[in-house]
Parts: C-alpha cells; structure tokens; sequence
C-alpha cells in the first residue's frame, strides 16, 4: 500500500498526494475539503471535475485560472448563453483542455445548474440532500473507496435531470473537494476547520 501520509519540507504531516507541488499543497491545505455554498464555486467545481476526467487533477489546477478566463469567470447565466462561436473559441484555447464534449457539458450544465438553483434555492442546499453519512476520517489502512452511495445517488439524479460528465466517480471527487465528506486522511494536519 502506498504511503498515505507524508511529512513536507515545512514540517506539517498531510495527505500524501499533494506531494511537494507547492500548487497542489496549497489546494491541499486551502481548499480541498473545505465546504463551500458560493452556487459559482459549486459549478465551477463541478466542470473541472468533468475536465479532469481522465487526467490528473494537478493537470486542471494548473490551467484553473485560464478555465476561469474561459468560462466567464463561471458565472452560471454566461455560460449558458455561450453559443457556436464561444465553442470554436474554447476549441482554439490552448489554456484549457480542449475536449469538445467536456466543453459541451460545461455549458449544458450551466442551464441545468440554473434550474435546479430555481427548483432547490441554491447548489449547495442541492449538494447538501447528499452528505455522507460516514463522519469519520479515513485510517491511513483504510481502502479508499472511488465512488460511495451518496456520490452514486447524485450521480444518478444529475444524469436523469440531463446534466453530463457527472458519473458517481466525479461526483465523488467534488464531494471531496467541497467537504461534504472528509477524506483527509487519520493524522494529516491540514484538515478543514
């Protein structure tokens, strides 16, 4: 089993990970697993984690502020009035992972993240019908587990209300990263306050 805890340079014991990139131990002790209801955070979130689909997640967050650019900040009603010529332009931008399928859902999601604000009232009290019910922090000799039933369920509710790239595994990473579930492992320092 590969080290799941891993003492940095700086002294402070954290999810082995984030290695030594001070951009990825920075996501690490910032942001990852910090709960977050801001319904742009959320979305933005949301397409990045479809982008990194198949990539690593350092790949994403090192051209996050370059999707931020493209996207419209992720600001949910611009996206949704992107149209051809915005797709050709995304399809152009060598900052951003240029999948036109992913682009496409970000912005198809963009409308369906606005009916849903109008169904529920926001993202986050949609994100929050699916907390985890497991509370506790995972053991460093835990399996780590890439889906769970609440990631599945969203999933499934995401996909049937037309929204794309959101497979459970996704769905499961952005319930990481926005702390609906801590999964710092059992003696990281840099857990959410």
């Amino acid at each position: 089993m590969a080290e799941r805890l891993r003492l940095g340079s700086d002294g402070v014991t954290r999810c082995a990970w984030c290695g030594d990139d001070p951009l990825y131990v920075r996501y690490h002790d910032e942001e990852w697993g910090h709960p977050g209801t801001s319904d742009v955070r959320l979305f933005e979130k949301l397409c990045l984690e479809g982008f990194q689909s198949g990539l690593s997640w350092l790949t994403i967050l090192r051209k996050r502020e370059n999707f931020r650019a493209a996207f419209a900040q992720f600001e949910l009603e611009a996206v949704a009035r992107f149209d051809a010529q915005d797709v050709a332009r995304l399809l152009a931008d060598i900052g951003i992972v240029r999948h036109r399928g992913k682009i496409l859902s970000a912005i198809g999601n963009a409308g369906r993240a606005l009916a849903l604000i109008e169904e529920t009232g926001s993202l986050f009290e949609y994100v929050s019908r699916y907390r985890a019910s497991r509370t506790a922090r995972i053991a460093p000799s835990q399996p780590l587990q890439p889906t769970s039933p609440e990631s599945i369920a969203m999933s499934k509710d995401l996909k049937k209300r037309g929204w794309t790239f959101v497979g459970p595994t996704t769905v499961y990473a952005f319930m990481q990263a926005m702390g609906v579930v801590d999964d710092h492992f059992i003696g990281c320092e840099r857990t959410p306050r």
